[in-house]
């Protein structure tokens, strides 16, 4: 009996009443209306509405609340009792009314069964919940949008966005923000509602956009889950995060280029750069700077994602440029980690600080060179220099200007880096000159104090001094008196002998006690005359003392000679 006044009730209402009174007979109450009503019920409209009806005594005979389900229907088309298809009229969501019907516009003399005797008023309680019309269209308001859009969606295109969705009463159904991931799809392609398709058209990366569905743009009569009933009208508000197209390339964007730029990456080269990595609407998740490290790799070779691979090639050391990745190019549909979702377009800021090749020799660069240079530098010789040392992007590490004294050192004797050792030599005193010199020629991958790994270093060179060495193997002999201190000197603890170990361990000091040039011999034969106490000392140095200097006074003669394997002393 229930279910048939129910039928009765919305359906059949001109069978009971003319379908023609005049409104006047219908008594509205709007006791609750919201404060922001954009439109109002007019005859045509579709309504979805909760009501309580009861007699004029109070009594309840029925009730849409207690059977859990909103009642749809059409406006002026005869679908509803005449008292409603007019009461309803004007009417705002989420507005609450009480409409009064008399007889004649309700079951008439006849009433409805069991349920609503003959000549009953009727009090409809009502709150509309939706409305909609089959010509609407789906309707977009935008929010906020970004000051700088380069690119909106377009059909086929891949986006990622966040959404609220709730019904047209502001009842929530759905949240990609409770989920904590944004909702990923393709645009235009049927895996979105037609709403949706649409009304996502033409947003930019970073635009807040309201956008209303009607229900037949939306889930229909079926509906979807519990969550959204039959015949909902939905209501998205949609944060763009980032769009792509799956036959995107990387996009390019240089900033700042060096005016001089010798050189250009290439597929095999090895770089160190700073990078900050974002997402298309600005959201860092990983930056170089931050752990005050720059990212080392080799380039086009596989050992990055491939749009970085692509995107480090054909720049200049120095060079700013900002390289968009399409998720395809980065890490795909599956992502990295929890600060890389999937799907995502990256966007790195690159800062290039220096490259070189496993291949690359030193370069060297005469900058100035004297009119007059009649000796150059060469294994062996001992030399005085100043230098600075930079990295590539102009990082001072290094200066002989930060000491006392002149950088000096032995060529070919292991004391300075590959690259230096071979970049001082054939030099004239009074040159200068640039030397770029690579890692594997340098401080390598480990680095040194001060120095990064993998560092391409730049030397600015003038050699100051430069004093000829002994070739190795020879021996040389002095045929005039010694210096007057020498042998006190070598004889360490005073006895009068000078065997190998106290010349392995002659005290620095002796340095000071002589002048002229030094040398490197590995094999030494020394006549030396002391006052009243001439002695003769035969000395053989091993590979390991090859760095103990020795001085070469005026009045040597040099002399080839085999090994000494001893040294004696003898009055």
């Amino acid at each position: 009996m229930f279910a048939s006044s129910l039928l009765l009730l919305l359906l059949k209402a001109c069978t009971y009443v003319g379908c023609n009174p005049t409104i006047g007979d219908v008594v509205v109450d709007r006791y609750s209306i919201p404060i922001l009503c954009p439109r109002e019920v007019k005859s045509g409209d579709y309504v979805r509405y909760h009501y309580n009806v009861t007699f004029q005594d109070g009594k309840t005979f029925d009730s849409s609340y207690e059977r859990g389900a909103a009642s749809v229907g059409q406006t002026g088309q005869g679908r509803l009792i005449a008292g409603i298809d007019k009461g309803i009229l004007g009417m705002c969501v989420n507005e609450k009314r009480k409409v009064t019907v008399p007889p004649h516009l309700a079951y008439g003399s006849l009433g409805a069964g069991d349920v609503v005797p003959p000549d009953s008023t009727l009090v409809f309680d009502l709150m509309l919940l939706d409305m909609w019309n089959k010509a609407d269209l789906v309707v977009t308001e935008t929010v906020s949008s970004p000051r700088d859009c380069k690119r909106s969606v377009k059909r086929t295109d891949f986006v990622r966005y966040h959404f609220n969705g709730t019904l047209l009463d502001g009842t929530p159904f759905d949240s990609s923000y409770n989920k904590g991931q944004t909702h990923d799809s393709l645009v235009g392609e049927g895996w979105l509602i037609k709403g949706m398709d649409e009304g996502i058209l033409g947003m930019c990366v970073g635009e807040t956009r309201n956008i209303i569905i009607p229900p037949f743009l939306a889930y229909g009569e079926k509906g979807s889950g519990k969550e959204i009933p039959s015949q909902a009208t939905l209501v998205f508000n949609v944060l763009l995060a980032d769009l792509h197209n799956p036959k995107d390339d990387i996009t390019v964007e240089n900033q700042v280029v060096p005016e001089a730029c010798a050189r250009k990456s290439v597929a095999g080269d090895y770089m160190r750069y700073h990078y900050n990595g974002t997402f298309l609407n600005g959201v860092t998740f990983d930056t170089s700077y931050q752990r005050n490290n720059t990212y080392n790799t080799y380039i086009g070779m596989g050992y990055v994602i491939s749009g970085m691979d692509k995107g480090l090639q054909g720049v200049c050391i120095g060079e700013r440029r900002r390289v968009t990745l399409p998720p395809h190019m980065a890490y795909g549909e599956q992502g990295a980690g929890k600060d890389i979702p999937g799907s995502a377009v990256l966007v790195f800021d690159i800062h290039v600080i220096d490259f070189h090749n496993p291949k690359d020799s030193v370069e060297v660069h005469v900058t100035h060179k004297p009119e007059v240079c009649n000796l150059t530098s060469d294994v062996d010789d001992l030399i005085h220099y100043h230098y600075n040392c930079s990295l590539l992007d102009g990082t001072r590490l290094f200066s002989s200007s930060d000491y006392d004294n002149l950088q000096d050192t032995v060529l070919g004797a292991d004391k300075v880096i590959d690259g230096l050792d071979e970049g001082l030599r054939g030099m004239c005193v009074g040159e200068r000159r640039t030397v770029i010199i690579p890692p594997h020629l340098g401080h390598g991958e480990k680095g040194a104090t001060g120095v990064p790994g993998s560092a391409v270093l730049h030397f600015e060179l003038e050699l100051m001094d430069l004093q000829k060495g002994v070739p190795e193997g020879y021996l040389f002999v002095w045929v005039e008196d010694a210096p007057l201190e020498l042998f006190q000197a070598m004889d360490i603890n005073q006895n009068g002998e000078v065997p190998i170990e106290e010349v392995c361990h002659l005290p620095h000091s002796w340095n000071r006690l002589v002048e002229n040039r030094w040398i490197r011999p590995s094999i030494i034969l020394m006549g030396v005359k002391v006052p009243s106490t001439p002695f003769k000392c035969n000395i053989f140095f091993q590979s390991q003392f090859n760095d103990i200097r020795f001085i070469a006074p005026d009045n040597c003669i040099l002399w080839t000679a085999g090994l000494v394997p001893t040294c004696t002393v003898s009055h």
